[in-house]
């Protein structure tokens, strides 16, 4: 298979509908192994329209190049409470990544 598949983690805030399903938030990314691009993203926000939100935002970007213009696009876009914890959990994506790239 050409794809790596990793998920980054993180706390969600109190009063998150998703937090009454889950305790944490997770993004997932199924990401090119040569180039590191993320092929497809999904996160477990409430909705599906958040989540679609998510994967468009992120759809493209190569974790080779590092997290910030991702971390940059969430920021300039999404307004919803759970800002941080999707930052947090794609920075933790982005640290799962550089862990598997460098086991090869």
């Amino acid at each position: 298979m050409n794809t790596l598949f990793i998920a980054g983690h993180a706390k969600l805030p109190a009063g998150m509908a998703a937090k009454s399903i889950y305790e944490t938030l997770t993004i997932t990314a199924e990401i090119d192994r040569k180039y590191g691009v993320i092929v497809e993203a999904t996160c477990t926000l409430a909705t599906s329209h958040g989540r679609d939100f998510i994967a468009h935002l992120l759809k493209g970007y190569s974790l080779r190049d590092g997290i910030e213009a991702p971390l940059h696009e969430l920021k300039s876009c999404y307004f919803g409470k759970a800002y941080n914890a999707l930052s947090s959990a794609l920075k933790d994506l982005h640290k799962q990544y550089l862990i598997m790239t460098e086991k090869k």
